[in-house]
């Protein structure tokens, strides 16, 4: 059972915060009219107003019968009053929760902002293990992603198990990054069993763990490049390129992340590079973007182009009824 004192410092915390919401919310406030928002007295809103300020708010305290309050210009904002973990957890689940890179790195922005050196130094670090391309990503357990997130960022060793062929395989890795797509969550990661550079998806993931073996770091690839084209294109057995006669920004509005790799060449032209599991597909795909192409890779989808042209110029002059 709660002590009184518990109860009574409980109350006052919630006040106090209660009174800072409406300071930020209205320019001034007059002392009676936060006594009665508040249903205290004056003089508790006064020494309220102390609390604010021995946390580092500067509230302005006006003259006269009335009091007024307001929040002033602060050139730096007070500690946010989180321990390590809660810190990290938030850093984690702001990553975690399936939101626009932008709002993400907003939230962020402000938590760096508000955190003590000590602890920003962490939440950064961590933030550091991240990359991004694409947005709108799904959800995924905050407590998997904040284990590898530390795993990246202390260096150590990671285990965890992954589905392989109609079972299930405990894979060594040396984690890298961990990469947010327009979908999903990958792992960046170093094999240790394959000797080579993998991509895993995080929601596939069972029994993750971080060992204490430290590793020292290799030579990687641009995480987030790497594990887009990986998506796009090399999971396939077809991995076609074009060149396409439009502007990449335009390009990428009408494609994907996860579906297509879109490279600048020009201002008015980019590549494409994608994959599927059928040449003809793509191909349709890619036709109906609406922009003029050339294929670039492999040979022979060249040659089905022009069967496919000749199809439907064979349908566009048939007889009609």
């Amino acid at each position: 059972m709660e002590s009184a004192s518990g109860a009574a410092e409980r109350g006052t915390t919630e006040r106090v915060l209660t009174l800072l919401g409406l300071l930020q919310g209205r320019r001034q406030w007059s002392g009676p009219e936060l006594a009665e928002r508040l249903g205290v007295t004056s003089r508790t809103v006064r020494r309220d107003v102390e609390r604010l300020r021995a946390l580092g708010y500067p509230v302005l305290a006006g003259q006269g019968v009335g009091g007024g309050y307001q929040l002033g210009p602060g050139q730096v904002l007070p500690p946010l009053l989180l321990d390590d973990e809660e810190a990290i957890a938030t850093t984690v689940a702001l990553l975690a929760g399936g939101g626009t890179n932008d709002a993400t790195l907003r939230a962020l922005t402000k938590l760096d902002q508000v955190l003590p050196a000590r602890l920003r130094h962490e939440v950064r670090a961590l933030s550091g293990s991240v990359a991004f391309f694409g947005a709108g990503r799904l959800a995924v357990d905050a407590d998997v992603l904040m284990t590898l997130a530390r795993a990246c960022r202390d260096e150590v060793e990671t285990g965890f198990d992954y589905p392989a062929g109609s079972g299930v395989r405990r894979r060594r890795t040396e984690p890298y990054r961990l990469v947010a797509s327009d979908r999903r969550w990958y792992l960046l990661a170093y094999d240790l069993d394959r000797d080579d550079w993998r991509t895993f998806r995080v929601d596939r993931m069972t029994e993750v763990a971080a060992r204490t073996w430290r590793f020292r770091p290799r030579e990687a690839p641009d995480a987030a490049a790497y594990v887009q084209e990986g998506v796009a294109s090399r999971v396939y057995p077809h991995r076609p390129r074009f060149l396409l006669h439009a502007p990449a920004e335009t390009v990428r509005r009408q494609i994907p992340a996860s579906a297509g790799v879109v490279r600048p060449r020009g201002d008015d032209r980019c590549e494409l590079l994608s994959g599927g599991n059928s040449l003809d597909f793509v191909l349709m795909h890619v036709v109906l973007l609406g922009h003029d192409f050339e294929v670039l890779d492999p040979p022979e989808l060249a040659d089905r182009a022009h069967a496919l042209a000749e199809r439907l110029r064979s349908a566009a002059t048939g007889p009609r009824p």
